[in-house]
C-alpha cells in the first residue's frame, strides 16, 4: 500500500464480508499488515478458519460469525464501519445452474442486505465484488465494461443485479460504491477441494497426487487469469481513490492477457515438474465442454489504469510460480 493510502485509511476501520474466503483473507492479510483496524463478517459456507487463523490473535482483527442473508447479522458487522470491501457471495456457474434458489438468497438478497445495513451504518464507500460473468453472451474481445450481453447463467444473473442495485443505491440515497468485476482470480488459499474448486488449484492437487488434470472440451476455451495480489491493489485502490470521477461505477479487475486452459495446463505442469520429475510424465486428459461456460475471456484495464491508477505487477506466469509454490508448500 501507498503511504497516501494508508494515510486515508489510518484510524478506520474496515468491514471484509466473506473475509474468511479466498479473496477475503488476502484482503484482510494485507490490511492488517498496514495496521488496519479490520472486522470480518463470515458464516464459513465456503471460507475457512485455517485462512484467517493467523489474524485471531491480532488486536486489530474482529471476527463476526453471521450470514449476510439475515440483515441484523449485516448491521452488526457495519457498526462503526468507515468502510466495506463486499467479497460475500456463493461463487461458480455450475452451483448457481444446481441449485439457483441458494446463490440468489445469498448474492441478491444478502447484497441487499449489506447495501442497507452499510447506507444506515453512514460507511463512505462500499466497494464489492462484480465479476466477469456479466458479460455473458457479448462476444467482443476485450471486454469492455460498459458493453455487456445477456447472462448465460444464474450467478452471472445475480451479479448483474448487485451492479444495478448499487447503480439504485447511489442514485436514490448518494451512496457510493465500486463494483470489481473480477476474472478468473487465482493464487495463495485458493481451496482446491469441493465440487466446485476452482480450475488452477485443482489442476495443481491433480498433479501433485500424479492424477492427470481433465481439461473440458479441447483446451481451446482462454480466460484472462488473474493472480491475487492484483486483485487486492485494485481494492485497495478502489477504497481509497479521491477521484470522484472514479465512483459508483464497475472496473474489470485482469491482466488484460488470455491463456487457453491447454496453455494453462501445460504451464502448471512445467513449473510443478521443478519440484517434483514424475509430474512431467502426466497426460492432461480432455471431456465434453460445460453448460453456461463462456469461450473466451479477455478484459480491457483501460478504464482501471485511468481512472483508479491500476498497475498490475503479476502476469500469468509470475502469477502462476507464486501460487505453485504457495500449493507446492501447502498441499503435498
Amino acid at each position: 500500500m501507498t503511504d497516501h493510502q494508508l494515510k486515508i485509511l489510518n484510524n478506520k476501520s474496515i468491514l471484509v464480508t466473506g473475509g474468511a474466503g479466498f479473496i477475503g483473507s488476502n484482503l484482510c492479510e494485507t490490511l492488517l499488515r498496514n495496521n488496519i483496524k479490520v472486522v470480518c463478517l463470515d458464516n464459513f459456507s465456503t471460507g475457512k478458519i485455517d485462512n484467517i487463523e493467523p489474524f485471531l490473535k491480532n488486536s486489530l482483527f474482529t471476527l463476526i460469525k453471521g450470514d449476510i442473508r439475515n440483515l441484523e447479522d449485516c448491521k452488526k458487522a457495519c457498526n462503526h464501519i468507515d468502510y466495506v470491501l463486499h467479497q460475500a457471495a456463493l461463487g461458480s456457474v455450475p452451483r448457481s445452474i444446481n441449485d439457483p434458489i441458494t446463490t440468489n438468497d445469498v448474492n441478491v438478497s444478502g447484497f441487499l442486505n449489506m447495501l442497507v445495513a452499510a447506507r444506515d451504518a453512514g460507511v463512505k464507500r462500499f466497494v464489492y465484488a462484480a465479476s466477469s460473468s456479466t458479460y455473458g453472451d457479448h462476444e467482443a474481445l476485450p471486454k469492455v465494461e460498459h458493453i455487456i450481453g445477456k447472462p448465460l447463467s444464474p450467478y452471472a444473473i445475480t451479479k448483474y443485479v448487485n451492479e444495478l442495485y448499487a447503480e439504485i443505491f447511489h442514485a436514490t440515497y448518494n451512496f457510493d460504491t465500486i463494483g470489481l468485476r473480477y476474472f478468473n482470480v487465482f493464487g495463495k488459499r485458493q481451496d482446491p477441494d469441493g465440487a466446485y474448486a476452482a480450475v488452477i488449484p485443482k489442476f495443481v492437487q491433480q498433479f501433485i497426487s500424479h492424477e492427470s488434470p481433465i481439461i473440458n472440451g479441447d483446451g481451446s476455451y482462454s480466460r484472462d487469469f488473474t493472480y491475487i495480489d492484483n486483485v487486492v491493489q485494485m481494492n485497495m485502490n478502489a477504497l481509497t481513490t479521491t477521484n470522484k470521477e472514479a465512483l459508483n461505477t464497475v472496473y474489470n479487475v485482469a491482466y488484460g492477457e488470455r491463456t487457453t486452459l491447454l496453455e494453462l495446463a501445460t504451464l502448471l505442469k512445467e513449473y510443478l515438474s521443478e519440484f517434483d520429475n514424475a509430474i512431467a510424465d502426466i497426460d492432461i486428459k480432455h471431456r465434453d465442454n460445460r453448460i453456461g461456460d463462456i469461450p473466451h475471456s479477455l478484459a480491457s484495464i483501460d478504464k482501471a489504469k485511468q481512472l483508479l491508477n491500476y498497475n498490475p505487477k503479476y502476469n500469468i506466469n509470475a502469477g502462476l510460480k507464486e501460487a505453485v509454490k504457495w500449493y507446492w508448500e501447502h498441499l503435498k
